[in-house]
């Protein structure tokens, strides 16, 4: 008969709350402080939210939350735009070069 949890086993460890600080798509960044990081206006990111290339999260009192992995993201599309391409086209691309990694990367484990 099997034991009821918690009688004769450990239970198991407490997560712990510093690992979401490692956590690349946890919207931490204020759009003001995602700006200042990426050395961009306010407008751009949010130009990159309405015109859904990046959606990021909202808090509760419904203000924008940026994650590093969407930071990323603006960021490739900026170079991209300042190398001449249009907003559609750098979403193309910036798709097309993550395919093409995730292909390299599965044969690469083969």
């Amino acid at each position: 008969m099997a034991q009821p949890e918690g009688r004769g086993r450990p239970a198991p460890p407490a997560p712990d709350p510093l690992d979401r600080l490692d956590d690349p798509d946890r919207p931490t960044y204020t759009i003001g402080q995602a700006a200042e990081l990426l050395g961009v206006q306010v407008a751009f990111l949010r130009s990159l939210d309405s015109s859904g290339v990046v959606e990021p999260a909202r808090s509760a009192g419904g203000h924008r939350r940026w994650s590093r992995a969407q930071l990323r993201v603006a960021a490739r599309v900026r170079v991209l735009l300042d190398d001449g391409h249009p907003l559609g086209s750098a979403e193309v691309i910036i798709g097309l070069q993550d395919d093409v990694a995730a292909l390299q990367d599965r044969l690469d484990r083969s």
